[in-house]
């Protein structure tokens, strides 16, 4: 009997916790003038950030978010011209974000962070 009860597991300490929403690709790419990034506006949550370098010398991007409160700068490494490289992060809350390069000839772009998108738990072939 103790064995069969023990088999069951405790139900209250199991969480059903939603998921997270659905991450969301944004493309970019670096020419001569500026940094470009579609879409700009889009609600908070996991995003993956495509880079590709359209100058002819190596670029890193600097991804950044306005503010001291629960702010933060993610980089990528150097991206050789003519290739690509992929940024990850989960945008915590809702405002602006600073997608740039290093040096000042290229302008930055700017991305509107809304708030956060749904739960992704009902949602099927999720990774």
């Amino acid at each position: 009997m103790a064995l069969l009860v023990t088999g069951c597991g405790d139900e209250k300490s199991y969480s059903n916790d939603p998921r997270p929403p659905s991450p969301i690709v944004l493309t970019a790419s670096i020419n001569n003038n500026k940094v470009s990034v579609s879409p700009t506006e889009f609600g908070a949550g996991p995003i993956s950030l495509v880079i590709t370098n359209q100058t002819s010398a190596a670029q890193q991007i600097t991804f950044e978010t306005a503010g001291s409160e629960a702010g933060f700068t993610q980089q990528t490494g150097p991206i050789n011209p003519g290739d690509t490289a992929t940024l990850k992060a989960d945008v915590q809350r809702p405002g602006e974000i600073t997608v740039k390069v290093q040096g000042d000839g290229i302008r930055p772009a700017s991305l509107d962070v809304g708030p956060r998108r749904k739960s992704a738990q009902d949602e099927l072939l999720q990774p």
